[in-house]
């Protein structure tokens, strides 16, 4: 009896929803390790980790550059994804901080990675920086906008200078903790007082 369409192509959606779990269970463990070990973890027990075979973790990520831009991508777009749900909450002032708040401990915990990510004798891996970079400048300033018409934050507070500040105070931080504290004191700043300057400062 000849097969449907559906049940000759099960097999080729079977493969690719396996290779699809596969990549997934070498994210998440090339995340553990890196958040435990750094970056310079062997590749070896990223596939140990995951309950998987070498050849399988060579066939999704060919070097270690590879994982690392993948293990990267994956969080930026957690941290983009999270920032667009926040848009939704009643207070633009918490929203923009609670994004802040991830933001901080994104920069003090994955600097090295993201050097790692991008670091490439050619450079190549610029371009792929620059998007990222973009990326997170947008969901901030999206919230921050936000958060600056509800009057919540300064009228002069631009995206520079909340991602510059909370990024210098998040690489100078002796832990995540430290890093939290000192975006408390960097929130009294940012936010509106009774004195608000009228007009933005300019260069």
């Amino acid at each position: 009896m000849a097969r449907s369409g559906d049940e000759r192509a099960a097999p080729g959606r079977a493969r690719r929803a396996d290779a699809a779990r596969n990549a997934e269970l070498l994210l998440s463990a090339a995340k553990e390790l890196f958040d435990e070990y750094g970056p310079e973890v062997a590749l070896d027990d990223v596939a140990r980790r995951a309950g998987l075979g070498n050849a399988t973790l060579y066939r999704h990520f060919p070097t270690r550059g590879d994982l690392f831009v993948a293990v990267y991508a994956d969080e930026v777009d957690a941290l983009c994804l999270r920032g667009a749900a926040l848009l939704h909450e009643p207070s633009a002032a918490e929203a923009l901080f609670d994004w802040l708040d991830g933001f901080i401990v994104h920069v003090a915990t994955k600097r090295a990675l993201a050097l790692a990510a991008t670091e490439s004798p050619d450079g190549r891996r610029t371009e792929l920086f620059d998007r990222w970079h973009e990326s997170m400048r947008s969901t901030a300033e999206s919230l921050l906008i936000r958060a600056r018409d509800a009057g919540a934050v300064r009228s002069d507070l631009s995206v520079g200078d909340l991602l510059a500040l909370t990024s210098a105070a998040a690489m100078v931080s002796a832990d995540t903790h430290h890093a939290r504290r000192l975006l408390q004191f960097l929130r009294r700043g940012f936010e509106a007082a009774e004195t608000d300057p009228p007009t933005p400062f300019s260069a």
